[in-house]
């Protein structure tokens, strides 16, 4: 979980155990309960805990939808006797006679829908002009991200951790080692204040865009991180130096805010203006592990000339929707360059059913698509069948017709396809039969407008 391996520990409402039932071994004997919360929590915050991970992390990977009210009691123990336990709220855990350290003692939960979800599996499948499109700013693409080739181009102080860490694509992971300057951490950390003052990082954003929110997310900094935060954005021609860009005037999009601990700090941004530039401001020090720049790209239309990739994220194409991403974001497919292993494509879930999984992108503009590219690198075991590539002028009339008709393809292989229809497109749609992975999709074409 702390390294990145799996993104969820999920716990059941299993039975728990209760005296009795340990000795017969009968499970006829059991008395329910939500076991997540009266031990999996527990057990595993007491792992953690030992293992100097924080337990906002722990809740992070064992939680599936938001409570109106968690009490939690991390310092409090009780002992998993099985003897000791009884209904109505057991506390019995396998390992007889062992110190636990609790993990929530009061949770006031709201009611989850599941609808469309059936034990444990997806029942609906929808369609593209069905779906609601994406809302939350973080579900936007990172615009600093190094993916993008954003940079972090100065910074005032990195004495115990570099500024370069902030924008890694990856989350922040736990480095359990010491440095001759101190604790060893995944992010950007300075020292500490001795006098008044701030400190803070520059970052050239990979594609100039438009700003909906920003994240700064202070994983594994527990004492040491900043308790407020700000920050400014500029937009720039050119490639202007560390101090040219500290001579900059820059426009305040997110005012001096508190900020948590071992959090993920989110901060919506309502300028609507293009930005090239962002500056993160630490009140007065302390640690960032990453700092996300969700938006929408406005790249420069002077070098959208002649025949370029339509889909590309970088020229300002986009991901509309999605039937599937359970593995890996269908955004991945429209990134820069190539992929490197099967974690940097598009991969959905398995299918039970008789559907399949598809993908509708926004191209940079209206065009005419001269060839396609969709390329199954690193998937060999778990790449489509069969594909389709479909566009349209008007993603709300629906009306798709067939770029690349519907044909069988090769696992690990780059599939080029020549376009003969000559009808611009706006949107275009990729259809997986019957489900299967996709390193990258590119859409070569001219712009119309």
């Amino acid at each position: 979980m702390e390294v990145g391996d799996f993104n969820a520990l999920p716990d059941d409402e299993a039975r728990t155990l209760v005296s009795g039932c340990l000795d017969t071994g009968d499970f006829g004997d059991v008395w329910g309960g939500v076991a997540s919360l009266q031990l999996g929590l527990s057990l595993t915050w007491t792992a953690a805990r030992s293992l100097g991970i924080e337990l906002a992390s722990v809740v992070r990977w064992m939680s599936a939808s938001t409570a109106d009210l968690v009490v939690f009691a991390p310092d409090e123990t009780f002992s998993d006797d099985p003897h000791a336990a009884a209904p109505p709220q057991p506390r019995v855990a396998v390992r007889r006679g062992r110190a636990c350290r609790r993990g929530a003692r009061r949770v006031a939960a709201r009611t989850v829908s599941c609808e469309g979800w059936q034990g444990g599996r997806r029942t609906d499948r929808t369609t593209a002009e069905e779906r609601k499109p994406m809302t939350d700013f973080t579900e936007l693409p990172d615009l600093a991200s190094r993916a993008l080739a954003g940079s972090v181009v100065a910074a005032n102080d990195e004495f115990f951790a570099a500024r370069e860490n902030l924008i890694q694509p990856g989350p922040p992971a736990v480095v359990p080692t010491f440095g001759h300057k101190g604790k060893e951490y995944d992010g950007w950390e300075t020292r500490r204040r001795r006098e008044p003052g701030v400190d803070w990082a520059i970052v050239r954003l990979g594609v100039p865009g438009v700003i909906h929110g920003v994240v700064v997310d202070t994983a594994h900094f527990l004492g040491n991180y900043p308790p407020f935060v700000s920050v400014e954005a500029a937009s720039v021609d050119g490639y202007p130096s560390a101090a040219e860009l500290a001579d900059l005037h820059w426009e305040p999009i997110v005012a001096r805010s508190p900020a948590a601990g071992g959090s993920v700090n989110a901060y919506p941004v309502t300028d609507p203006r293009d930005w090239t530039h962002v500056r993160l401001t630490l009140h007065p020090d302390g640690g960032v592990a990453r700092f996300r720049v969700h938006g929408t790209p406005a790249p420069d239309p002077r070098f959208l000339t002649g025949t370029i990739d339509l889909a590309a994220l970088e020229n300002g194409g986009g991901l509309v929707s999605c039937s599937d991403a359970f593995y890996g974001s269908a955004e991945k497919m429209i990134l820069p360059g190539r992929a490197h292993d099967m974690g940097e494509g598009w991969e959905n879930a398995r299918r039970r059913d008789d559907g399949n999984d598809w993908a509708v992108v926004r191209l940079a503009g209206a065009g005419v698509v001269r060839h396609v590219e969709l390329d199954t690198s690193y998937f060999l075991g778990n790449a489509p069948g069969w594909v389709q590539l479909s566009g349209c002028a008007d993603l709300d009339a629906g009306e798709w017709f067939d770029l690349v008709p519907k044909q069988r393809s090769q696992p690990d292989t780059r599939h080029r396809y020549l376009v003969a229809e000559d009808r611009p497109v706006t949107h275009v749609r990729l259809d997986v039969y019957p489900d299967g992975g996709i390193a990258r999709l590119r859409v070569w074409g001219e712009l119309t407008s």
